[in-house]
Formats: C-alpha cells, sequence, structure tokens
C-alpha cells in the first residue's frame, strides 16, 4: 500500500519519529513536508498530500498536525478526500469502514506515539464497508460535493 504523508512544524517530529516505523509495518511512503520546525501553513502541505491521493498514486494520506484539526479542515476542501482526525483507535477504523475516509489527520500535540502506531496500523488496514447503506451514505457525501462545486462555478460566472 502507497501512503502520502506530511506534517506542518508542530507535526514534523511525530511524523519524522513514525515514518520508519510505518516502513517497517510494510508500506511505500513518500513524504510531502515538511523538512523541520520551522513553522510553515498547514493547508499548504495537506494540499500536496490530498493532490497525491486524489491523482490515484497513493492509496490513503496521513497528515500530522498539532491538534489535527487544521489539516481535516483544509483536506476536507479538496474535492475527492474525506478527512478525519482520528485519535482513538474506534474512530481510526470506522472512519474508512462507514464513510470511506481516504486521510487521516493526526495531532502531535494531543497523541503520543505510543497511540499512533496503532492509530496507523488501524486506519491502514481498515476497509470499506460495501453493505448497502454505508455505499448510500457515502454517495450522498460525494453528491454534496458535486452540487457545491456547481453552486461555486455558478458564483464565478
Amino acid at each position: 500500500m502507497k501512503i502520502a504523508i506530511g506534517s506542518d512544524h508542530c507535526g514534523y517530529e511525530l511524523k519524522v519519529l513514525m515514518k520508519p516505523i510505518m516502513e517497517k509495518m510494510g508500506y511505500e511512503l513518500d513524504d510531502f513536508g515538511c523538512n523541520s520546525t520551522e513553522p510553515v501553513d498547514f493547508p499548504d502541505i495537506a494540499r500536496q498530500v490530498c493532490d497525491e491521493v486524489r491523482s490515484g498514486k497513493y492509496d490513503r494520506g496521513i497528515m500530522f498536525c498539532g491538534t489535527g484539526v487544521g489539516a481535516a479542515i483544509a483536506a476536507n476542501k479538496i474535492p475527492g478526500i474525506r478527512a478525519a482526525v482520528c485519535h482513538d483507535v474506534h474512530s481510526a477504523h470506522q472512519s474508512v469502514e462507514h464513510d470511506n475516509v481516504n486521510m487521516m489527520c493526526i495531532g502531535a500535540q494531543i497523541v503520543g506515539s505510543w497511540l499512533v502506531e496503532d492509530l496507523i496500523h488501524t486506519f491502514l488496514n481498515a476497509t470499506f464497508n460495501t453493505e448497502e447503506h454505508f455505499r448510500r451514505r457515502v454517495k450522498k457525501l460525494e453528491e454534496m460535493e458535486r452540487e457545491t462545486m456547481k453552486e461555486l462555478k455558478k458564483q464565478d460566472n
């Protein structure tokens, strides 16, 4: 499984700590920044990670930031991305199983490295439950996204 990862400056150290662990788990990673603890704007990194996931080159994405919230907000602005803040194992698997989430956002200032390893393993091993009611709900999310995009295009004209 190919995973696109990224962080802002607040999530940088946790991302660096988790990279070899994720590789040992058998995941192929590409890191789209940032590359230090120098301040950066998380929307820029989230955009890069999301664009890679949307392209189909990567199966899922993971963003590390201070709380995970800003990264999730930024990621959810990108059509085709469904991002969730996951600070517990249940959310890490259920967000995929029920909502077909393709981007997990983790708050480095919220969870420790021992939990992050479990979150990543759980998120990346979860699969979307294709029962009809889950497919119907995700389809509605996709329809909402398309309708919003149409409305925005009308406003631009």
